[in-house]
């Protein structure tokens, strides 16, 4: 676990990832996607200690704009064809060393970030080709909790789980005083 300890930012793919990667389409074309409610109550804790979150994905669309922005994520870069392109964009935005940097992937268009970051993740249902280029991987498939076992094992690794988990075991006291 020493390469997790220095994670300061979590990277993922979103379909495939915060999805399951399928995507519906209505009669009149347009797209909807199912996102996971405890994998965006993980990137919230996440978020509380102060930890940054990023989304690189290869489509575009308003339902990823609106999640990122419910779930405040940091960086959002979407049509993201050339995702080693894109890390490089991230890291300038971020300011965040490489090896600071947890990525968490489904698939190929994934790996050439799995390999420069400092901690690569893939999904328990990610292809063999893209697991080979993981640091571990999820027993959560994509868009099934994979997200909230990744900041568990990181918060973990950080020793900062105890601290997050406070607030929800205080809840009550931390309302009488108010």
């Amino acid at each position: 676990m020493s390469k997790e300890k220095n994670i300061t930012l979590l990277a993922m793919d979103c379909d495939g990832v915060l999805t399951d990667g399928g995507i519906y389409i209505t009669d009149d074309g347009n797209q909807m996607r199912k996102f996971n409610v405890k994998d965006g109550a993980w990137l919230r804790i996440w978020k509380r200690e102060g930890l940054k979150t990023a989304i690189i994905t290869g489509k575009v669309s308003k339902a990823v704009q609106l999640r990122s922005e419910d779930l405040e994520i940091d960086y959002l870069y979407q049509k993201a064809y050339f995702k080693a392109e894109v890390l490089e964009q991230l890291l300038s935005d971020s300011g965040v060393p490489v090896d600071q940097i947890c990525y968490i992937g489904d698939d190929v268009i994934d790996i050439p970030v799995m390999q420069k970051v400092g901690f690569a993740i893939a999904v328990a249902d990610a292809p063999d080709d893209v697991k080979a280029h993981a640091d571990w991987i999820t027993k959560a498939k994509g868009g099934e909790g994979a997200v909230q076992e990744t900041i568990h094992r990181l918060l973990t690794s950080k020793g900062l789980l105890e601290g997050a988990m406070q607030r929800y075991f205080n809840y009550d006291e931390a309302f009488k005083t108010q």
